[in-house]
């Protein structure tokens, strides 16, 4: 089953993962980046299938709450046909940055 709905990344969103590549280019190995974005790619197509799947934000609740790993929390919101990936937050991150 398709989905009908249409999935845009958000400048923020953008930047929120070049960041996060650029960390762990630098901290792990090829593979680990490599398995890193093998899981982010699942996540997000999940995500386009799903997009109620994952519980809205006690932060803001317009938007909705994907955990990647212990590291990495997948914003993103539900309009209409159209699925915004917000930003990508790093859970070492003061959380008042979320709100």
């Amino acid at each position: 089953m398709d989905s009908d709905f249409k999935l845009f990344w958000t400048e923020e969103a953008t930047r929120n993962l070049e960041s996060i590549l650029d960390y762990l280019s630098d901290k792990w190995t090829e593979n680990e980046l490599v398995n890193f974005k093998n899981i982010l790619s699942r996540q997000i197509r999940l995500i386009g299938k799903f997009p109620l799947i994952f519980p809205a934000s006690t932060y803001n609740p317009r938007l909705r709450k994907a955990v990647l790993s212990k590291q990495t929390i997948i914003f993103y919101e539900v309009k209409d046909h159209f699925i915004y990936i917000v930003f990508l937050f790093n859970t070492m991150q003061n959380p008042e940055k979320v709100k």
